[in-house]
């Protein structure tokens, strides 16, 4: 097996890696192969010279890492956040490797950082970032090769200065080199609410094999950006009733209920969930521990521990971030019997649609935007069936039962293309 390396100072590899072994054993994987899986193909550290608004020059470091190519080119998104690391970085590139051979996409994956806080700079001084970061990482990326999108801390825009900075260097316009764009230069229709819609095609799937209905069901969520808040508007016009839900700077609760349209109002005008008429302020933490049926993580990763999962009263959590339950937390939900919706599964609808526009993209022929839709809940409803199929036959959670299904395929893409030279 192979020596501690590099990536292992992120406990989100060490994770990841911890998940890998464990599902390879019951998978009994060749040695060969499982030690393939278990790191990434290539990964580009770079630094990245921005000159500030105030004259000053500022160094970001930044990564891209592949984790495998077997079934295709890499898709992965790119963050700006101030404690992305290359372990991280490597342990969601893993991830997206699982995810894409989950749904039956025809990628590796991949994953992109900047240790930056975001909120910290200009938007001039993020357009420059983007662009230089582009330029750094120009060789490793492209339509056929590896084509970034959005994450946490970055949205159509960056995805627009990069597609724009990597077209200059072609000398030709080349929308499919990112995903998660603007409609107007390439985008697809539905792409930014589709992670969220897909949380909601896996939850109602889960509750319709547990015998649940999704009206009167109360949810929280945790993390009111562009996943979480889509999630939340989708279930509470479907008769969910929304208790909860948070942003960076806190909570907000209140057990009868919240007008999701009304709140997104008051976001709109105030910036921020807190001070919501009628809610008591909770932090991001106690949250999590409010009653309800549902509970959504979708902000960032490792929020569900081992000290706080028995507090956890919800029966069903789906996971709308990267990673927001730790091993220890998920053996805790796992023996009290709480239904877990993995990522790799619950927030897969985000890669299906930018799989959807990558190739609107290529053929240069747009879908409406209720083909889209019709197609992303689709592939969600036969993903979710299939991984309960085996979870049920092997008698495992829906995250082994995922994983299962997900590494199974990659490692099968190794058999079949053997090892070159």
């Amino acid at each position: 097996m192979t020596e501690k390396s590099e990536f292992d100072d992120s406990p989100m590899f060490r994770t990841a890696l911890a998940q890998l072994d464990r599902v390879a054993a019951k998978l009994n994987l060749e040695a060969d192969v499982h030690e393939r899986l278990r790191l990434p193909r290539r990964a580009l550290v770079v630094s990245i010279p921005v000159r500030m608004d105030d004259g000053n020059t500022q160094v970001f470091l930044g990564y891209r890492v592949h984790h495998s190519t077997v079934l295709g080119p890499t898709k992965g998104g790119l963050r700006y956040d101030k404690d992305v690391s290359l372990g991280e970085v490597t342990a969601l590139a893993m991830l997206m490797s699982w995810k894409c051979a989950l749904m039956g996409l025809p990628y590796g994956g991949a994953k992109g950082g900047v240790r930056v806080n975001p909120r910290q700079l200009s938007k001039r001084e993020l357009e420059h970032l983007t662009r230089r970061y582009t330029a750094e990482i120009i060789l490793l990326i492209g339509p056929d090769l590896d084509i970034p999108a959005p994450d946490l801390g970055t949205d159509e825009q960056t995805m627009a200065w990069m597609m724009d900075t990597y077209s200059m260097t072609q000398g030709k316009s080349v929308p499919g080199v990112v995903t998660g764009k603007p409609i107007i230069v390439g985008g697809s229709a539905g792409r930014r609410e589709a992670t969220g819609r897909g949380i909601v095609y896996a939850l109602y799937q889960a509750l319709r094999h547990l015998g649940l209905e999704l009206k009167g069901r109360k949810v929280v969520v945790q993390g009111f950006g562009n996943v979480g808040s889509v999630a939340a508007r989708l279930l509470w016009r479907e008769g969910a009733v929304i208790t909860g839900v948070s942003d960076v700077k806190g909570g907000i609760w209140n057990a009868n209920g919240l007008d999701v349209r009304q709140l997104e109002a008051y976001i709109a005008e105030s910036g921020g969930v807190s001070g919501f008429p009628g809610t008591v302020a909770v932090s991001n933490t106690d949250l999590l521990e409010q009653p309800c049926d549902v509970l959504i993580p979708a902000a960032v990763g490792g929020q569900i521990r081992g000290d706080n999962a028995e507090r956890v009263k919800a029966t069903v959590v789906v996971e709308g971030a990267n990673g927001p339950t730790t091993p220890e937390g998920d053996s805790v939900l796992r023996d009290r019997g709480v239904t877990v919706i993995p990522d790799i599964l619950a927030n897969a609808g985000g890669v299906i649609v930018s799989y959807f526009e990558w190739v609107q993209g290529l053929q240069y022929y747009f879908w409406r935007e209720s083909e889209i839709t019709s197609r992303l809940q689709e592939v969600m409803t036969r993903a979710f069936n299939r991984v309960w199929a085996l979870g049920q036959k092997e008698g495992t959670d829906l995250r082994t039962a995922a994983l299962m299904e997900g590494i199974s395929r990659v490692a099968e893409g190794y058999r079949v293309r053997g090892l070159y030279p």
